[in-house]
């Protein structure tokens, strides 16, 4: 059952990215083109998203615990550091540069295009490549491994 809802509300969120057109990098791009063909639409469906996702957490956090788990999984790390901030300026870039973030990238796997064959095997290898510093020069095991 836990499967069928994540691919239902996956299956909702690629629909949606679709349909707002953010899986056309062109538009996410022109977002970013204050001084040329600014196009304002990415904040509106970044509102939107912030919006639903605001109710979603106020009805979701007055339940006891979740319907699909025994508990809810909530980050306690709370401090900004270097990692952080240089893996997200990095993500930024990536966004910027290619027009592509994961979340609209995923629904456009499929469509037949090389552009997002190529920014997937990029982040692919920003992954290894981020996994392999930690371990390098922190001397940690990444999350998750």
């Amino acid at each position: 059952m836990r499967l069928l809802f994540a691919f239902a509300f996956g299956l909702l969120f690629g629909v949606g990215i679709l349909i707002s057109g953010m899986g056309n990098p062109a538009k996410v791009l022109n977002f970013f083109d204050f001084a040329g063909t600014w196009d304002p639409s990415l904040a509106f469906v970044m509102g939107g998203a912030l919006l639903v996702t605001a109710i979603g957490y106020r009805l979701v956090f007055r339940l006891q615990q979740p319907l699909m788990a025994q508990a809810f999984s909530l980050p306690t790390k709370r401090d900004l550091d270097a990692k952080l901030l240089g893996g997200s300026a990095i993500f930024g870039v990536g966004w910027g540069l290619s027009g592509f973030c994961p979340g609209g990238l995923i629904p456009v796997l499929g469509l037949g295009m090389s552009e997002p064959l190529i920014t997937a095997a990029a982040i692919a290898a920003g992954i290894i490549a981020a996994r392999w510093m930690i371990k390098l020069n922190f001397g940690e095991q990444p999350a998750g491994a």
